[in-house]
């Protein structure tokens, strides 16, 4: 006797799940549902996040410019003031180099007080003489001016009097006589010029006011003594 082969029994599916179409494929999705779903809300949304990203991107920009223009107006402050810092910085330091040669130049003027009366008094010859010159010559370079001349008009913040007398030959009161003489560099006065001055005699004026009425009374007696002498006023 021969065996019939078994073959493959069909498993038993119920009734309502067998009515169902694709029920089989319980597992499986459609593609084509799939996509078709995500199809439509992402157009809408990709819309919304560009915008919003611009948004960010525009914001960053103002606050990247802010930034810009605090960094620009500091550093336009930080060079202005480096530019007063360094006039003011220039300006001190010609000041304190005026100040040194001042005091250098100061401790040298009787020295070149000396060299005046030398030269005054005919002393100034031979090496003396060259020495003393080119020292006259290295203070000029420095700034150092001599100011004082007889018959200028006194001023009392560049002279200053050590002799006063009356002279009929001034108007005002004028250095005669130059005792000493002055120093400058630049604007600042190292020493007044040391001087005798003369003031016009007091009265002098009032007495040639005085005199022209004495000399039309003189005129008046003259005029009437001619008169006696020719018996009176000569007529018409």
């Amino acid at each position: 006797m021969t065996e019939e082969p078994k073959g493959f029994e069909e498993p038993d599916v119920p009734s309502d799940a067998a009515d169902k179409p694709g029920a089989g494929k319980a597992g499986k999705s459609d593609p084509g549902s799939g996509a078709a779903g995500k199809a439509g809300p992402s157009s809408g949304g990709g819309d919304d996040a560009t915008s919003q990203e611009l948004t960010a991107v525009k914001a960053q920009l103002d606050q990247v410019r802010t930034a810009l223009g605090e960094r620009t107006a500091d550093l336009q402050r930080l060079q202005a003031e480096y530019q007063n810092y360094r006039r003011r910085v220039e300006r001190d330091r010609a000041a304190v180099k005026e100040v040194a040669v001042a005091n250098l130049l100061t401790e040298l003027l009787p020295v070149l007080d000396d060299i005046g009366r030398a030269r005054e008094h005919g002393e100034l010859v031979g090496g003396f003489k060259s020495v003393a010159e080119s020292l006259e010559t290295v203070a000029a370079k420095l700034g150092l001016q001599q100011f004082g001349k007889e018959g200028e008009p006194f001023d009392p913040l560049v002279h200053e009097a050590l002799m006063h007398s009356y002279s009929p030959d001034v108007t005002q009161t004028t250095c005669v006589q130059i005792l000493q003489p002055g120093y400058r560099i630049g604007e600042r006065n190292l020493r007044p010029a040391r001087v005798a001055v003369a003031e016009p005699q007091p009265g002098a004026q009032g007495k040639d006011e005085q005199s022209e009425p004495g000399e039309q009374g003189d005129q008046t007696d003259r005029k009437a003594d001619d008169d006696e002498e020719t018996g009176g006023p000569s007529e018409g």
